[in-house]
């Protein structure tokens, strides 16, 4: 029996290049006998006859057994924290620019049904969750991928604030911001801060600063286990900005403080046969201009 007999896709709404891959999906999944479900985010796209069943991603992930999200490296990131705590493998088709994440090209359909048949690999990614709280309790709370970001904003100053970690103090900041970074994101918003590039497979989170006003304020790795605290200086609350993954925003409380601790789940990507890491970092980031390794 295929390993994935209920699937749900999702893609960037109001891409015409995504629709037409969904449709391609969807006609080459239900040729196979499987039971395949839209994400109503994209799902009125597709309104011919014999279209799939639309439904919220959320009230059908505990029945899923794997989503295909087609677009950009921000539409998986979206669609992944909807279904994370359900721990829905992914598979990411690439119609977006970068695409660390989406790592399938739209023309090589063959990949993807070696994916369907279970020729794959499933890797599994750290993720963060961003917590505020005020008087010992958790006012709100977002998860991240990628990265949890504090900045200055509405103010041409520096903000001021403390980093402790497990409940020690680590470091008092002037600075722009702070990114609290996983391997995932280190290829993100933290490698262009001055962080380094993280092997997704370790377990440690990256603590980069925006423009530091001390230049001996560098980025630090520590283990992904460790309870990061930020605690921001009243002059600056006002002028702070939390987000993660540049799609969550979260306000801090006056008296409070930011958490940041392991999410409990992990992101769970599907890759075809013959993914290599470090071939995508060399396509990416174009090291050695692209060539082939000698």
């Amino acid at each position: 029996m295929q390993p994935f007999q209920r699937i749900a896709i999702t893609g960037k709404p109001g891409d015409s290049a995504v629709i037409d891959t969904i449709q391609k999906l969807v006609t080459e999944l239900e040729g196979r006998g499987l039971e395949v479900f839209l994400d109503d985010a994209i799902g009125d796209a597709l309104t011919h006859a014999g279209a799939p069943p639309v439904a919220r991603l959320e009230s059908v992930a505990a029945s899923l057994d794997l989503l295909i999200v087609v677009g950009g490296d921000g539409t998986l990131l979206h669609a992944g924290k909807r279904v994370a705590a359900h721990q829905v493998p992914i598979l990411g088709v690439n119609r977006g620019r970068l695409g660390f994440l989406v790592d399938v090209s739209p023309d090589r359909f063959d990949e993807i049904t070696r994916v369907i048949d279970g020729d794959m690999h499933i890797e599994e990614r750290l993720m963060l969750e961003a917590r505020v709280v005020a008087d010992d309790q958790v006012v709100a709370r977002a998860p991240a991928v990628n990265e949890v970001v504090l900045q200055r904003w509405n103010t041409a100053r520096m903000i001021e604030f403390e980093t402790w970690i497990d409940g020690e103090p680590c470091n008092r900041h002037r600075s722009d911001g702070l990114i609290i970074s996983t391997p995932t994101g280190s290829t993100a918003y933290a490698l262009s801060g001055g962080g380094p590039i993280m092997h997704p497979g370790i377990n440690a989170v990256a603590m980069v600063p925006i423009s530091p006003h001390t230049l001996s304020n560098r980025p630090l790795v520590i283990s992904a286990s460790s309870h990061i605290e930020v605690r921001v200086q009243h002059a600056s609350i006002d002028h702070v900005h939390v987000s993660c993954d540049s799609q969550s925003d979260l306000k801090l409380a006056r008296e409070g403080r930011l958490d940041i601790v392991t999410y409990p789940h992990a992101l769970r990507l599907v890759h075809p046969p013959g993914h290599r890491y470090f071939d995508i970092l060399r396509a990416k980031l174009h090291w050695g201009d692209g060539a082939p390794p000698c």
